[in-house]
């Protein structure tokens, strides 16, 4: 449905159009929004804004073709006393408040992250409880300042319980550093992928050079590490796809690891994204495990050939099971696997014999993606060729994928939200007890600084003070990062010592 909403009432309101932009399109197909009288609109969507004492906001949506006419308030239980920034932000609330809830009795959609479209909710979750909330008055905010529902302030809670089992001094650990390492090479590029990933054939002079700058950040950002006592909590290899180069690469790459940073016997977890089953050999595994590195992804996204023929993913269906079982021959013992719902053309019953494939295998962790229309992929700027199942089937196939996990064993233990992500849901990380990742517990609650190394790569720096973000990227394409790496890796030592001494 594509409708035209004018909206009337809000001071300022351009500081409102993006989230409410954000907000329209969970329900609409297209929205088109306008802050200045519009004849034409499908609907109209006024607002009476109090800031006297406690903030109130009222509001009025009409839909000017039936007449029909729905009425929202909120006031926001906070004080009003309060400093500038903190104010915004609770007027701000007040506003999403009352459109989401106009919107909701408008289509009957219930959104189930009500008013929350951030990437992190869980990190609000750890925010409040750290503030000095119990439980109880924690949730009691989510569900009436951001209306979450009650089934996700649970799985919210149910992380933040499981990542505190598996990293009990998670909020201690802003003197230390994680590392992530961007490779930007895959095989091919798939069809819904907007990270650094490009063709690797053909590309072998970029690949030698990315590789010599990509060693020498390595070694500068572990010079620094190194004198000042700082150890590293775990180190990500992703990309792209890391296992694109070559063995002897990777090998080189490992050993450069080994030598340039500090205690990496002491470093907790060391993953490598083998995420393309078509890049796994035999000499690759055996370089893995040479260098102690046992946690890896491999992820088939798909059981259903034709879908990964559609996406541009071009391995076989059977290609990912010998890979796994190659990989467990071969002594990993610490596999993810990566699930996508609502990939093109598939429904309900696609889903779930990739959830009974995924049952012969039993790989230690599962993250259980839904399709996010990514602005700058292929599949969305051709919308018409992908067809995706609607906002229902998708939420069946969320609940089947929640039901297996349970079944079998996996707890979730992190979660992370996306921007046009289908029946706006979640993605969410599953885990035998044990074999949770530390990493992706770090990099979605920020509770220390990522360094971000390669082509690519960003880094969150997370002051271990004031708990302030400072971010820092890389540049995305090779030849950019392969002409400029000393510069961004001065950036970064620059930022490091700010924040570290």
């Amino acid at each position: 449905m594509n409708v035209r909403i004018e909206i009337q009432g809000l001071p300022n309101p351009e500081r409102f159009q993006r989230p409410l932009e954000v907000m329209s399109e969970l329900f609409f197909e297209s929205a088109a929004l306008s802050f200045t009288p519009l004849p034409e609109a499908d609907i109209s969507v006024s607002f009476t804004v109090n800031e006297n004492g406690r903030i109130t906001v009222s509001g009025t949506l009409a839909d000017r073709t039936s007449g029909r006419v729905e009425e929202a308030g909120h006031e926001h239980e906070a004080p009003a006393e309060a400093d500038g920034k903190a104010r915004e932000k609770q007027l701000k609330n007040a506003v999403f408040h009352v459109y989401i809830t106009l919107l909701e009795r408008y289509t009957g959609i219930v959104q189930p992250w009500g008013i929350l479209t951030g990437v992190r909710p869980v990190k609000l979750l750890h925010q409040l409880l750290r503030s000095g909330m119990t439980k109880e008055e924690a949730h009691r905010k989510l569900a009436q300042e951001y209306l979450v529902t009650k089934e996700k302030i649970e799985l919210m809670q149910a992380i933040v319980d499981r990542q505190l089992t598996v990293v009990p001094d998670l909020y201690d650990l802003a003197h230390e550093v994680s590392i992530y390492i961007g490779i930007p090479f895959c095989p091919t590029k798939c069809a819904y992928c907007t990270f650094p990933a490009y063709a690797i054939n053909g590309r072998q002079g970029s690949v030698d050079a990315f590789l010599a700058g990509l060693h020498y950040e390595m070694e500068a950002v572990g010079r620094f590490l190194r004198e000042r006592g700082i150890r590293i909590t775990t180190i990500y290899y992703g990309g792209g796809t890391p296992t694109s180069i070559t063995a002897e690469e990777m090998d080189r790459l490992y050993a450069h690891m080994y030598n340039v940073f500090p205690d990496v016997d002491r470093i907790r977890e060391i993953t490598v994204e083998a995420g393309r089953p078509d890049t796994i050999t035999p000499e690759k595994l055996d370089v893995l495990k040479k260098w102690r590195i046992d946690r890896i992804s491999i992820n088939p996204q798909s059981y259903i050939q034709e879908t990964l023929k559609a996406i541009g993913r071009h391995h076989t269906v059977e290609e990912t099971i010998n890979k796994f079982h190659l990989a467990r021959k071969m002594g990993m013992n610490n596999i993810n696997m990566d699930l996508i719902i609502g990939l093109p053309g598939e429904g309900l019953p696609e889903f779930t014999h990739t959830l009974a494939e995924t049952e012969r295998l039993m790989p230690e962790s599962l993250t259980v993606h839904t399709l996010s229309f990514k602005r700058a992929s292929e599949m969305t700027k051709n919308k018409q060729k992908y067809k995706v199942a609607g906002r229902e089937e998708i939420q069946a196939m969320m609940k089947a994928a929640e039901e297996w996990t349970s079944k079998h064993g996996y707890v979730p233990y992190y979660l992370y939200r996306q921007k046009n992500i289908l029946g706006n849901l979640e993605n969410v990380g599953y885990a035998l007890p044990g074999h949770e990742s530390i990493y992706n517990i770090m990099i979605m609650e920020e509770q220390q600084s990522i360094i971000g190394l390669g082509c690519g790569a960003s880094s969150k720096f997370v002051d271990p003070k004031t708990r302030k973000l400072t971010r820092q990227a890389n540049p995305k394409e090779p030849k950019v990062y392969n002409e400029h790496f000393m510069e961004y890796t001065e950036e970064k030592l620059t930022i490091m010592a700010a924040l570290f001494g």
